[in-house]
C-alpha cells in the first residue's frame, strides 16, 4: 500500500534530503555554539546563522538580516509580539480564523491586563472585508493580527489591502504566515507590517523547532523581550542588550534547525518559490475539481484556488471525521488530520464547530497521481457508508 501524505498544513514531510544532510553536517563537522567563542568552530556556526538570517530576509524582503529574530516556532513568535507590545488597557483587533497561538496569549492578557479584543467576523467561506478593520479602529487600537491564511479552510485573507489601511495610523500590525511562508509572497516591507511570524517546518521545508520573527524599527523600540539571559555580548551587564538580533534571542539556539531552515530555503529558491506555489494551486484545482463530483462531501471555504493556499476541509454526513481519518490511513495509506486543528474561531465561522472537519493540505512533493489516488479512496468510502 503506498503512503501519501496530506498533512502538510501541521509539518512537511518527508522532510528533503538537503535538509537532513545539512543538519547532520552541522552536528558532525560544525557543533559548537555560535557567538559563544573565538576558535573557528564557532565562528563557523556564527556564519552559517548569519547566512540563515540573510536567506530570510531575502525571502521576506526584510530590510536588514538582523532584523530576523530565531525562536523555536510561529506560536513563540506570535507571543513575543503580544506580550511584548501591549500594555494595560490596550484595543486589538483580530479576524475570526485566527489560530489559538492568537487566540490564547490574547484572553490571558484580556484578564491580566484589562486587554480588549475584537473579532473581525469573517465571511462563511473564511473570508474578510478589509474595510471591517477600518470601520472597527478606535484610538486605542493598538494590534492588529491576522493570519495570512487559514490553517482550516485555506482562505488567504487580504493582508496587503489592510497593511495599507493601518500604514496611515499608529496602529501596529502583525500578520502570521505560518502556512503562506514557501509558497506565498510574503513580503515583509509591502505588508507594511511591524511583526512578520513564520514558522520554519511547514512550507520553508524545514526541521520543527525553528521559527521566527520579523521585526520593524518601531517595533523593536517599543517591544519588551519575551526572555532575557545570555547573549554572548555585553556580559559584563546585567541588564538585556538593546541591539538586535541579542535583545531579542537568549540562550543557546536551536542552531541544528537554524542549519536544516538555510537548506529548506535554497531549495526554494532552487526550484523558485513561484513554481512551488504553482504547483500547489494545480494540486488545491485537481481536488476540488474531483470533490465536486461526489455530492456527498460537503466542501469549507472559498473553495478557489486562486483565493487559498493548498489546504481543503470536507465533511461526509454520516461519517465522523475522526472515522474517516482512520479509514483513509488503515485502508489507502492516506494520512490527514480531523478535528479543530486548534482553531476553534475558524471553524465556528464555516459553521463546522464543534466537530470540527478532515482537512487535508499539499505540499512540496505532493502529486497529481497521489490527488486520483485520495479522490478514488473518498469515492470508495461513501458508496461503502
Amino acid at each position: 500500500m503506498q503512503e501519501i501524505y496530506a498533512d502538510h498544513g501541521a509539518t512537511t514531510y518527508p522532510r528533503p534530503p538537503q535538509v537532513i544532510d545539512e543538519m547532520i553536517h552541522y552536528m558532525r563537522d560544525i557543533g559548537c555554539s555560535p557567538g559563544r567563542g573565538g576558535y573557528a568552530k564557532a565562528l563557523d556556526a556564527a556564519r552559517m546563522v548569519y547566512e540563515t538570517r540573510h536567506l530570510l530576509a531575502c525571502l521576506f524582503n526584510v530590510p536588514t538580516p538582523e532584523q530576523v529574530i530565531f525562536t523555536p516556532n510561529v506560536t513563540y513568535s506570535l507571543n513575543m509580539a503580544i506580550k511584548g507590545l501591549l500594555k494595560e488597557g490596550d484595543h486589538v483587533l483580530i479576524s475570526s480564523m485566527e489560530h489559538n497561538a492568537v487566540v490564547r496569549p490574547l484572553t490571558s492578557l484580556a484578564s491580566e491586563k484589562n486587554i480588549t479584543v475584537k473579532q473581525l467576523p469573517c465571511a462563511a467561506d473564511g473570508s474578510l472585508d478589509p474595510r471591517q478593520v477600518k470601520k472597527a479602529l478606535r484610538p486605542q487600537t493598538r494590534l492588529v493580527i491576522l493570519t495570512h491564511a487559514s490553517n482550516v479552510a485555506g482562505t488567504i485573507l487580504p493582508v496587503y489591502e489592510i497593511g495599507e489601511i493601518l500604514q496611515q495610523t499608529n496602529t501596529f500590525f502583525c500578520v502570521d504566515a505560518a502556512q503562506t511562508a514557501g509558497s506565498e509572497v510574503v513580503d515583509f516591507t509591502a505588508l507594511h507590517c511591524d511583526y512578520l511570524a513564520f514558522t520554519g517546518h511547514k512550507g520553508l521545508l524545514g526541521p520543527p523547532g525553528i521559527g521566527g520573527l520579523c521585526l520593524s524599527e518601531r517595533a523593536v523600540s517599543v517591544t519588551a523581550p519575551l526572555v532575557e539571559g545570555g547573549t554572548g555580548s555585553r556580559s559584563e551587564e546585567e541588564t538585556q542588550p538593546d541591539f538586535l538580533p541579542d535583545k531579542f534571542e537568549s540562550g543557546t539556539q536551536n542552531v541544528p534547525g537554524i542549519a536544516g531552515l538555510a537548506a529548506g530555503i535554497r531549495l526554494i529558491n532552487e526550484v523558485g518559490r513561484e513554481n512551488i506555489r504553482k504547483e500547489k494551486y494545480r494540486l488545491t484545482a485537481q481536488f476540488l475539481a474531483g470533490l465536486a463530483e461526489i455530492p456527498e462531501i460537503t466542501v469549507h471555504g472559498i473553495n478557489d484556488p486562486d483565493k487559498m493556499v493548498a489546504t481543503i476541509s470536507i465533511n461526509i454526513d454520516g461519517i465522523d471525521n475522526g472515522d474517516l481519518s482512520f479509514m483513509l490511513e488503515q485502508g489507502y495509506g492516506i494520512m490527514t488530520r480531523s478535528g479543530l486543528h486548534c482553531a476553534p474561531l475558524a471553524h465556528k465561522t464555516l459553521g463546522t464547530f464543534p466537530q470540527g472537519t478532515l482537512r487535508f493540505s499539499f505540499g512540496y512533493g505532493n502529486t497529481p497521481e497521489q490527488i486520483n489516488s485520495i479522490l478514488q479512496a473518498l469515492q470508495e468510502i461513501v458508496k461503502e457508508r
